[in-house]
């Protein structure tokens, strides 16, 4: 059997081979300074004079690649130049790696070491060498290439090493140079602008306001040199393209957030608004080349590429827009029409990318609301000689994609309900226009209840946005709704309506939390009350069950509401205080929060971990987005509607019907009536 030993002997023995490992590592360093630093210090570092010596050359090449590999994180621990001191680092590019850089002539490869040792020592480079380092690199950075030589290579390293800088936080002091090389260099090469573009989004990320003020001109720069790759009939785009698109919507992103920022601070200078002028044609102008100059042949279409990089830029486009002349001048209808077709047509689902379709749509609906797009819900049938075959319109196409994103991931379930709520309500349906919101209404209904059968047996935090969005189309056209449903079976109409009542009864388990998805709720029980009133069959269970659900519902409104006051009221009183109390409010805030996290138990916390790893393992836990599911729902035209004063409408005129033929019990009529104190009389047999 294993030996048996007391827990001293254990201690001590444990002791003995930590003793002996730092033994080790103490050993391993002296060896590491007493045979390696003096063995590479042999070799010279190249001068002027020594430059055509190939020896001495090949030589140093090979010291720099040394020493780049001390760098290297090894299994046994931290690299070894990481743990010497400060000075030594210092000593080493000062002495030994940027002086190369000052030659009057030195072989490519070998700067193109030096750079790589420079990104190499990025996570220990001292800060006061900021300055001569990325002076150093950039002259690699615009190195041209000489007769017969190619300084690609140095060019690389250098773009890799300035990467690997910004990477580890460690920044240029000045960041309009490093810019202006980068660009300068743009529009050689397309395997070099490669790399460039992925420079560039580095520099963008990292320098955030410092570099956002110069991303009007650098947007309008990398159009011209991305628009000579652009060939529409070519699918895929070449590797280029997307490259430069994919470093333009980083840029349009910044800059948005850059704006943002500035609206906050009251700091919208026309310099700025011009900027954003400058960005949107430039934009609109590369997506009118990529798209519209397709030929106008049967079956043609733009190439899909990039569909979320486009998607980012167009939006860009959409938030500049400032009039109708605007819409007009950036050719917005024609852009969108194409957009909305290509999307339409969209199988590689993938979260990384659909995120910026579904941020685009909610732009185009607002932007439409604004100043009114055309073909966005009727489309025109096209002149001669085109056939008289009506085509879809931007909201028809935007419907198809949707609908299909509701059948898929979770995170793209929640986006697409809130896309279903906006499209039907948002925008403004004329009599003439209404049959497209009705056939909008029966697509995402038809989607979203094949999905909710499929998520039955699942946690019902699964269901809500399924619910909500038949829901959403239940208010525009419940007949329609209704007669999808039955003929959808597997209990159609009750399967969905006995949903709603049990996420309203157990807001908890669904995740039933924000004012808009109440309101919804609230705003949907109403009229499934009122149409089934009209059937004739007060003592039905499908009645009492959305009377209850509805009369909960609006409890917990109007709960949330009042809560929502007391905040308001708290944080203007909030506004009133001292900096300092502000401070010590914080301090306590954190302080209880700390306590409060320490509160768990370690028979909760093995509990709580045993359940997840069950759900888990039965196949209940799908991936989803936690801020997807916590975004407020932009109401539209159900924004204005007074809920509360519609439910005591509907009480008063059926009290008759619904207290006398419903049992509720004495604890919700009391909270009813406390919660709406008007409502009293209609419940006098309860008091």
């Amino acid at each position: 059997g294993p030996p048996t030993v007391s827990s001293n002997n254990g201690s001590s023995a444990s002791s003995k081979r930590k003793k002996g490992e730092k033994n080790k590592k103490n050993n391993q360093r002296s060896i590491g300074e007493l045979l390696v630093l003096p063995y590479l210090s042999k070799f010279p570092i190249p001068s002027d004079a020594t430059a055509s010596d190939p020896k001495i050359l090949k030589d140093y090449f090979g010291f720099l690649m040394a020493y780049g590999g001390l760098q290297d994180v090894s299994k046994s621990g931290p690299s070894f130049l990481k743990e010497q001191k400060p000075a030594f680092t210092t000593t080493l590019v000062n002495t030994r790696v940027l002086p190369l850089y000052s030659l009057s002539f030195c072989p490519p490869y070998l700067v193109a070491a030096a750079s790589w040792v420079l990104g190499e020592l990025a996570s220990c480079l001292p800060e006061e060498m900021s300055a001569d380092i990325y002076s150093s690199l950039l002259k690699a950075l615009a190195m041209p290439d000489k007769e017969d030589t190619s300084c690609y290579p140095v060019r690389v390293a250098a773009a890799g090493a300035i990467a690997g800088l910004l990477e580890n936080e460690y920044l240029p002091p000045e960041w309009l140079p490093l810019l202006q090389v980068v660009i300068s260099r743009i529009g050689n090469e397309d395997e070099e602008n490669i790399i460039l573009f992925q420079l560039l989004n580095s520099i963008v990320e990292a320098g955030n306001e410092n570099t956002a003020i110069h991303i009007p001109h650098i947007i309008s720069s990398l159009v011209d040199v991305i628009s000579k790759s652009i060939h529409p009939r070519v699918e895929p785009w070449p590797h280029v393209v997307v490259r430069g698109f994919e470093a333009l919507a980083v840029m349009a992103q910044s800059w948005e957030n850059f704006m943002l920022e500035e609206v906050e601070q009251n700091d919208s200078s026309e310099k700025k608004a011009s900027g954003q002028g400058a960005i949107a044609r430039a934009l609109s102008a590369l997506l009118q080349q990529a798209w519209l100059t397709v030929p106008l042949e049967a079956e043609a279409s733009p190439p899909a590429s990039c569909i979320d990089h486009s998607s980012t830029l167009l939006r860009s486009i959409i938030l500049s827009v400032t009039g109708s002349s605007v819409i007009v001048e950036l050719k917005l209808s024609e852009l969108l029409l194409v957009w909305a077709d290509m999307i339409s047509d969209w199988h590689a689902w993938e979260e990384s990318e659909d995120m910026a379709v579904f941020d685009c749509i909610k732009e185009v609906v607002s932007l439409h609301s604004k100043y009114g797009l055309e073909s966005f819900i009727v489309r025109q049938i096209p002149p001669a000689p085109a056939p008289p075959v009506p085509q879809r319109s931007i909201i028809e196409a935007i419907s198809v994609f949707v609908s299909e994103a509701i059948l898929q991931y979770p995170s793209a379930t929640w986006r697409a309900f809130s896309c279903v709520h906006i499209l039907l309500h948002v925008p403004k349906y004329s009599s003439e226009t209404e049959g497209v919101r009705l056939s909008l209404a029966a697509v995402f209904c038809r989607a979203a209840f094949s999905h909710l059968k499929g998520v039955r047996s699942k946690p019902p935090s699964l269901w809500k946005p399924l619910l909500l969005a038949i829901a959403s189309c239940y208010l525009c056209h419940p007949d329609t709704v209704e007669a999808i449903l039955e003929k959808e079976g597997d209990g159609g109409f009750a399967t969905w309506a006995s949903a709603m009542a049990f996420a309203c009864t157990h807001s908890s388990e669904v995740g039933l939390s924000a004012k808009s998805e109440i309101k919804l709720m609230v705003m949907t029980l109403l009229k499934m009350t009122e149409r089934l009133l009209g059937v004739g069959n007060p003592s039905g269970g499908l009645l009492r069950d959305c009377f209850t659900s509805l009369i909960k519902t609006s409890i917990q409104l109007k709960e949330l509401d009042e809560e929502m006051e007391e905040e308001n009221d708290e944080e203007s009183e909030d506004y009133d205080n001292d900096d300092e109390d502000e401070d010590d409010d914080e301090i306590e805030i954190d302080d209880e929060e700390s306590e409060s996290e320490h509160e768990e138990t370690e028979e909760q916390f093995l509990e709580r971990y045993a359940q997840a790893a069950s759900a888990l393992e039965n196949g209940t836990v799908e991936e989803g987005d936690a801020e997807d599911q916590e975004v407020e729902i932009e109401l539209g035209s159900l924004e204005e509607a007074d809920e509360q004063k519609m439910v005591l409408s509907l009480i008063e005129r059926y009290h008759h019907v619904l207290i006398k033929g419903q049992a509720l019990s004495p604890e919700l009529v009391s909270s009813f009536i406390n919660a709406f104190p008007d409502s009293t009389s209609f419940f006098h047999q309860y008091m």
